[in-house]
């Protein structure tokens, strides 16, 4: 990829990496439920959960997310390792969606991790889930859900960030371009002046 032009592959990697990872998670949230629910000798409501595949589906949109975040920030040099971005709307731009793409990635790795982990403890263990008034589909459902929507902002969040770094590179580079020739310039005057005196002095 050449520096301060964005990359097809990459835009096409982050849309893919989020569109699977997404389509993983709806597919754990709409997975069949297989909790019954039961009540103990005290009268209280629990679930108790059968073995599914939620989460396999959980761990998958997990590592994708992750191998969508670490592909970007080792092409744009995680911002802070690359080459210094212009100064401007765009590099705002680029650090104002880099931080809010890792507050969402944060967000949507923990509902991920948290809905496999629960699931896999059901379905290890068998144990009980107290309902409290919740169905026992509702408490398997909705960290999912959160995972599922915060995967989709995390890959808008970084086709801009992306979208932005490169917009900051190129300007970067067209200053870089458009000084050499003034520092060249100012250069040569100098010497030219430096000539002259030393005609003057002979």
């Amino acid at each position: 990829m050449a520096v301060g032009k964005g990359s097809t592959l990459v835009y096409i990697l982050i849309i893919v990496f989020g569109i699977v990872a997404f389509g993983l998670s709806i597919a754990g949230e709409r997975r069949p439920s297989t909790g019954t629910l039961n009540t103990d000798l005290s009268d209280d409501t629990y679930c108790v959960y059968e073995t599914d595949a939620a989460s396999g589906y959980g761990i998958g949109a997990c590592l994708l997310l992750l191998c969508l975040q670490v592909v970007l920030m080792v092409v744009t040099g995680c911002l802070c390792c690359g080459r210094p971005l212009a100064r401007g709307g765009s590099r705002a731009c680029t650090i104002v969606f880099f931080v809010i793409s890792w507050i969402s990635f944060s967000i949507a790795e923990a509902s991920l991790i948290a809905a496999a982990r629960d699931n896999s403890f059901h379905d290890r263990y068998g144990r009980p889930t107290y309902a409290k008034g919740i169905s026992c589909s509702k408490l398997r459902k909705v960290q999912f859900q959160d995972g599922a929507i915060f995967a989709v902002s995390t890959t808008i969040l970084n086709v801009f960030y992306y979208m932005c770094f490169t917009q900051a590179s190129r300007k970067r580079i067209d200053q870089q371009s458009t000084d050499r020739p003034v520092n060249s310039t100012i250069a040569m005057t100098q010497v030219d002046k430096l000539g002259t005196h030393l005609d003057r002095a002979i």
